[in-house]
């Protein structure tokens, strides 16, 4: 693709004939989507041309995980200064956690979380069978959402040694970017409690320009911390999976006691394509952050003028909206918003069981889509 050509700017009709996905096929035609995390986005040439390339020459077989490696390496390098040490790579960055949880706490232990964050978060806890604990997000300046340190400490106390935390740095769905001083806290509490920090850092290539952003390894406190990565998220490569485990310089053992089983998930394609995004892909990276901002600002602006009820919150990460509907004084505005606006968002109890009143809305499609779906979402509260 040129750098001229919009990477988010495929119309409706186009985006309504060429989108096979769950996010285009869930709901019935005439319903617009801005619910699972999954852009609408025109593909990143260099991945494209991998691909084609690995298909073209038969190359369809089991991983080979050395030039991901490499990739990822340099890209945190180059993008955030930071010189990771390569773990094991593995199906995607949620089976990756689950792995890790599985090996790192007791039968009987815990893992605490962060409300609100990504929704399933709950479900892996659940299906791992430890016990949930919650460290809420504060909301200091009344719609700031960051790390609570008293929050965390009562949470890990609870939890009690052996437990863990996951961390979604950044966060989703706040697009909250969490500061090495916020990052540094968290460490010490963990390291004080015996909690073991693994951090979801998925959504880290789409933090806006103008934010640094903070790798939590890259914290000198942060080294008994894992790190699980990967670019599906940043290049949309929902349907290419591979992630890696990054371990830090005191977790290697803890890294090195997943079963070597659990690297045979990792999708070659996925490799392949993972591999070009790291390598070759910034520009399409940076001409995507350019047209997300675009979108916030557009989304904020439109709802300002159709729905000034619902309040955006600050984001300074993510192609996600965490949007306050609560001056609508809907039950449930997702419901409302699909049954009578035809628009699907995602209930912001998904992500916090006290989010009533609140949804999340995936502002990563073209500027038809959003301002369509503003005015559907108004004229569905009229």
């Amino acid at each position: 693709m040129t750098g001229h050509e919009p990477i988010l700017g495929a119309s409706l009709e186009e985006l309504r004939a060429t989108r096979s996905s769950v996010k285009w096929r869930a709901y019935p035609p005439d319903v617009l989507p801005a619910w699972v995390a999954e852009m609408d986005a025109r593909p990143c040439a260099p991945v494209v041309e991998a691909v084609t390339a690995a298909l073209r020459r038969g190359d369809t077989g089991y991983p080979w995980v050395r030039p991901f490696e490499d990739a990822f390496t340099g890209f945190a390098k180059r993008r955030w200064g930071w010189a990771p040490e390569p773990g094991p790579v593995v199906a995607d960055v949620m089976i990756g956690i689950a792995e890790l949880l599985h090996v790192l706490t007791p039968t009987d232990g815990a893992v605490v979380l962060s409300p609100p964050c990504y929704d399933s978060f709950y479900g892996f806890v659940a299906s791992v069978r430890r016990r949930l604990v919650t460290a809420p997000l504060s909301r200091r300046g009344g719609a700031d959402h960051r790390l609570d340190p008293e929050a965390l400490d009562r949470a890990f106390a609870d939890a009690g040694p052996g437990s863990a935390y996951v961390l979604c740095n950044p966060q989703n769905p706040t697009g909250t970017v969490h500061t090495a001083d916020e990052l540094a806290t968290l460490a010490r509490i963990a390291g004080r409690r015996g909690v073991t920090v693994i951090s979801d850092e998925i959504h880290a290539p789409l933090v806006q320009p103008g934010t640094t952003y903070t790798p939590y390894l890259a914290v000198p406190e942060a080294a008994r911390g894992i790190a699980v990565v990967s670019a599906s998220k940043a290049w949309n490569l929902a349907g290419l999976k591979a992630a890696m485990v990054v371990p830090g310089p005191e977790a290697r053992d803890a890294v090195g006691a997943l079963h070597e089983v659990v690297t045979h998930g990792a999708n070659h394609l996925g490799v392949i394509a993972q591999t070009a995004a790291y390598a070759e892909g910034e520009a399409w990276l940076d001409q995507l952050l350019g047209e997300v901002a675009d979108r916030r600002a557009l989304l904020a602006r439109l709802l300002a003028e159709r729905l000034p009820a619902v309040v955006p919150t600050p984001a300074q990460a993510t192609y996600l909206a965490w949007l306050d509907c609560r001056g609508l004084g809907l039950a449930d505005p997702a419901e409302v918003f699909l049954e009578r606006g035809r628009v699907a968002v995602s209930a912001g109890t998904l992500y916090d069981p006290a989010a009533t009143g609140w949804v999340r809305f995936n502002l990563a499609t073209s500027a038809e889509v959003v301002t369509e779906a503003v005015a559907r979402m108004a004229a569905a509260v009229a």
